[in-house]
């Protein structure tokens, strides 16, 4: 049996989300029709992180196994020849057997984009908050992230991870002409979290919540003393990183 990795861009905005849905588009569920037509069978498709309704994606990894002879390239081609526009395969190739996108993958980067002034064009793609915001807070913010390690403040109310650890190894604000970008790297993150974190920041920025109450609000592991979770469209699946053996 073949082991087949995929790299994968998509357009979020028809989307439910990456995981198949029984009454409802998925980008997981696209992938996979287009998979079984391609190899004429069943197909399980695997992917490295399941992004919500509405995210994109410019770097999701999944991987499937199957007994085709079709060269692992040519799965590129062929997948693009039939899967909808906004979804689009960069890159297909072999890979070892024990290779599995969401348990070897040892880093995930997402970024999340801010416009500051009124659009049309983007309006899918960067939240505009409609207010002014204080990068230099936003920056303060980003670096106490840095430093933490439980996120039980700011995942899913209900959420059913016990785990609320993660080792954040990126946090930043940057800032470019109407655009600022916020980037976040972890080994895992957990349920809403990304959305709840720069939802909180945009508080701080408009001076709603001070950077001190900011760090006290990862103490009290309570999701309601963090700000709302930042609409899905400015969220950005940008890479996956794995093992050098495994690109």
């Amino acid at each position: 049996m073949r082991n087949i990795k995929i790299l994968i861009e998509y357009d979020g905005t028809d989307y439910k989300g990456w995981q198949i849905q029984s009454n409802a588009r998925s980008v997981q569920g696209e992938l996979t029709k287009s998979l079984r037509s391609m190899v004429g069978g069943n197909v399980t498709l695997t992917g490295a992180g399941r992004t919500d309704s509405g995210v994109h994606a410019m770097g999701q990894v999944a991987n499937f196994r199957t007994e085709s002879q079709i060269s692992a390239n040519k799965f590129m081609e062929g997948l693009n020849g039939t899967l909808p526009k906004d979804i689009r395969i960069l890159n297909s190739m072999e890979v070892e057997e024990d290779f599995h996108s969401r348990r070897d993958a040892l880093e995930r980067q997402y970024h999340y984009k801010i416009i500051k002034r009124e659009t049309a064009l983007a309006r899918f793609y960067a939240y505009g908050p409609g207010y002014d915001l204080s990068l230099q807070d936003m920056v303060s913010a980003a670096k106490i992230i840095k430093a933490k390690t439980d996120f039980g403040s700011f995942c899913k109310t209900r959420s059913k991870t016990e785990n609320k650890k993660c080792k954040i190894k990126k946090s930043e604000w940057r800032e470019n002409g109407d655009y600022m970008y916020y980037t976040i790297a972890a080994d895992r993150f957990i349920y809403n979290m990304v959305r709840s974190l720069v939802g909180t920041m945009i508080e701080v920025g408009r001076g709603k919540i001070t950077v001190e109450q900011f760090e006290e609000i990862f103490d009290k592991s309570d999701r309601s003393a963090a700000g709302p979770n930042a609409p899905a469209y400015g969220l950005y699946l940008e890479k996956v990183v794995y093992a050098e053996n495994f690109n």
